[in-house]
């Protein structure tokens, strides 16, 4: 059975970057990927956070149970980046997509009304 380390390094060989490489952009210790490799170790809980913060695209799902895909999707990750965005401007954004609803909304409702009209008149005929 896999186990997270195991995991963990498929990921940097799907990045394409060194264990060195990966260990200096999560701030971890020269060597600390391999040596967790080789020793099959578990990763600790503030390695795992920095990986998370590193590689926001990495499903943290995937790499600590093995289930689902190794890659979080688009859509997810989109939301992720919104969910990170000052409360300010999650307003904002949630304000301008409540209005276009609303636009949308009124536009459909006056094209049925206007369908709806024709249908009688042509029904009074």
């Amino acid at each position: 059975m896999l186990k997270t380390i195991d995991r963990l390094m498929q990921f940097i060989k799907h990045s394409g970057i060194s264990a060195r490489q990966f260990d200096i952009s999560i701030g971890a210790a020269n060597g600390y990927t391999l040596r967790m490799n080789k020793n099959k170790a578990s990763i600790g809980s503030d390695v795992i956070e920095n990986i998370v913060r590193t590689y926001p695209q990495l499903n943290v799902v995937w790499l600590i149970t093995g289930e689902g895909e190794m890659l979080k999707s688009e859509a997810e990750q989109e939301l992720q980046d919104f969910e990170q965005l000052p409360v300010e401007k999650q307003k904002e954004i949630e304000n301008i997509i409540e209005n276009k609803i609303r636009e949308r909304q009124e536009a459909e409702l006056q094209s049925l009304l206007k369908e709806v009209t024709q249908e009688i008149k042509r029904r009074q005929s």
